[in-house]
């Protein structure tokens, strides 16, 4: 764009060497503001951190509780098989297989296997047979050869004082016969249980037997497992241990960080009940994990400790994020305070300017108002006296024509002065009204080309007088926009008859509507004619300001106050001797109700 082109005006300001807000007191403000913004947002964080430890803590809950539950459904299923196998009614295969129960009979078998690869190694003694059974919380171990004596022995089972014998069992000798028929014995007694495992070989039999306290050990162990199983993988867990009151483990998915000791303080409050959820960050390598740790409950009793362990991977990279942002905010508040400091400081002078110019606008707004009262006065004692001189003059022309030809000609040039003069008058009168009335406007939906085809009809027998010819560019699909029709036709005819007057001799004037952005419609009007300054495109919306040698220059303030109560603008682009052009950028939809300013 060339330097003397120029979109809309701008008021000059005078300039003042006198500060406007000390940089120290600004930066006292900023630095301020700065701390509480980071105040703020390290709360926001520590929030944070609480809400989503929050949530993580509700998600460990319901994961505990399944658990329990499912575990709890496994006693039960396992109690209730004990019952039908005892005596009550047979159980089908289907629900023999798939009981807890056989998962029980499972885990002896295993220990039963595991002491036999021991045997076959030679590493059985009766201090490895002890050792495996208190830490398998087993009743007892018995190993017996192939002749049925007793090798070892893990405690001494009870003398069968009831003088009963018990049954003999093929290829087992004198010695491991007793030690079945006390077990048999117990076993009818319904203290203990017992599994006679016969080796691949036919070397030996293991013995292994439970007493109530191992089999209920052993049952919620299994339990337990199968519960962990059933739960299965993801939900962010990492680890979960459960461990009874005596602090054996009861099952476990996942490798915790460290093993709990039976000397650590926390158990003996979770186990009495007095803290019922405890939760903090642990770590696993690069890992960062909430660890909980709460009572498992089963039949509404404390029966031991669960740690889980849940990854915050997801929460971890939340709260990076909003540090992050926080970070990120805190450095553009620093940015955009070290900004407003200098722009405060090297701006003062515009911002005083900026008072004085409202102060004037309202000096200006005051003649306006005080020009609009009288004018409203003034304009009705002229008006008749002009209405009078015009059908005077009118009746002149009409009924006192000169017989001479040289006095008629004479005639009709001083009764055309009249005649122009007098529409003159008037409209300044109009003008003169305009700006002393309330200008409310009423909006309707219309389309902008009927606007300007009217106002093509009106003055185009004015323009093909004058010689310019009026151009219009519009398509035959209808822009409708929300419009006061009467004054918004006002606004637009007074640019158009503006931009005729610019012109001397032949000329163009073009008139074109199109849809501009951000839903706006733009009405262009321009002329081939003298074209304006910078200094003129400044000034021409003022209403004192005028370049016309007869006329107020109301017409193109009148119009800019038309636009701006639609919610519009005007564009204005002009280079000295070859032209202007007025845009009007009016909002295609209605945002408010509008008023005249």
């Amino acid at each position: 764009m060339s330097p003397d082109k120029k979109i809309v005006w701008q008021h000059p300001s005078p300039h003042f060497n006198r500060p406007f807000l000390q940089p120290l007191a600004v930066g006292l403000v900023c630095a301020i503001f700065i701390v509480l913004i980071l105040f703020m947002g390290i709360m926001d964080i520590h929030r944070s951190d609480r809400t989503l430890i929050g949530f993580m803590e509700d998600q460990g809950e319901r994961i505990i509780e399944v658990v329990e539950r499912l575990t709890e459904e496994n006693l039960k299923t396992m109690i209730s098989a004990s019952q039908k196998a005892a005596g009550g009614p047979s159980v089908p295969l289907s629900e023999q297989v798939f009981t807890p129960q056989k998962f029980l009979t499972d885990e002896i078998i295993a220990m039963g296997r595991e002491i036999d690869q021991h045997w076959k190694k030679e590493h059985l003694s009766e201090s490895y047979i002890r050792k495996y059974a208190e830490e398998k919380k087993l009743w007892l171990v018995a190993v017996l050869n192939s002749w049925g004596d007793v090798i070892f022995q893990s405690r001494p089972v009870p003398e069968n004082r009831s003088g009963e014998k018990g049954p003999t069992i093929n290829g087992i000798g004198r010695t491991g016969a007793e030690l079945i028929d006390r077990l048999n014995h117990l076993n009818r007694l319904k203290k203990i249980g017992f599994i006679a495992l016969s080796r691949k070989d036919k070397s030996g039999t293991i013995i292994i037997a439970l007493d109530i306290e191992s089999l209920r050990y052993w049952g919620r162990r299994v339990s337990v497992e199968k519960a962990l199983e059933k739960l299965g993988e993801g939900q962010g867990i990492v680890y979960l241990t459960v461990r009874d009151k005596n602090a054996l483990p009861l099952g476990k998915t996942g490798i915790p960080p460290t093993d709990w000791k039976e000397t650590n303080p926390l158990l003996p409050k979770i186990l009495s009940g007095t803290v019922p959820m405890e939760s903090h960050k642990v770590n696993i390598g690069e890992k960062n994990l909430l660890e909980i740790v709460a009572p498992l409950r089963i039949g509404g009793e404390i029966a031991g400790v669960v740690r889980l362990g849940l990854d915050r991977g997801n929460t971890d990279q939340i709260l990076e994020k909003n540090r992050r942002n926080m970070f990120i905010f805190l450095a553009f508040v620093v940015v955009i305070a070290l900004l407003s400091m200098w722009l405060l400081y090297q701006n003062q002078n515009r911002h005083l300017a900026g008072i004085v110019e409202m102060t004037r606008e309202l000096e200006k707004a005051e003649r306006l108002s005080s020009l609009g009262q009288l004018a409203a006065g003034v304009a009705h004692e002229i008006r008749n006296p002009l209405n009078a001189i015009s059908m005077a003059s009118q009746r002149l022309k009409r009924e006192y024509v000169p017989a001479d030809e040289e006095k008629r000609a004479e005639f009709g040039t001083l009764a055309g002065v009249i005649r122009d003069e007098i529409r003159r008058l008037n409209g300044i009168i109009e003008e003169f009204l305009t700006f002393s009335k309330g200008r409310r406007l009423e909006l309707r939906d219309c389309p902008v080309q009927e606007i300007l085809g009217k106002i093509v009809t009106l003055i185009s027998e004015e323009a093909s007088a004058k010689g310019i010819s009026l151009r219009t560019d519009w398509g035959n699909e209808p822009i409708v926009i929300p419009m006061d029709r009467d004054k918004l036709q006002q606004a637009v005819f007074n640019l158009v008859k503006n931009a005729m007057e610019s012109i001397t001799g032949e000329g163009i004037v073009t008139l074109s509507v199109r849809n501009a952005e951000k839903g706006r419609v733009s009405v262009r009007i321009t002329d081939t004619g003298c074209g304006m300054t910078t200094e003129e495109v400044d000034r021409v919306f003022n209403p004192e300001y005028t370049t016309k040698e007869k006329g107020l220059g109301l017409g193109l303030p009148l119009a800019h106050e038309i636009i701006r109560g639609h919610g519009g603008e005007i564009r204005v682009l002009s280079r000295k001797d070859q032209g202007t052009t007025f845009e009007i950028l009016l909002p295609s939809e209605r945002r408010q109700t509008a008023k005249g300013k």
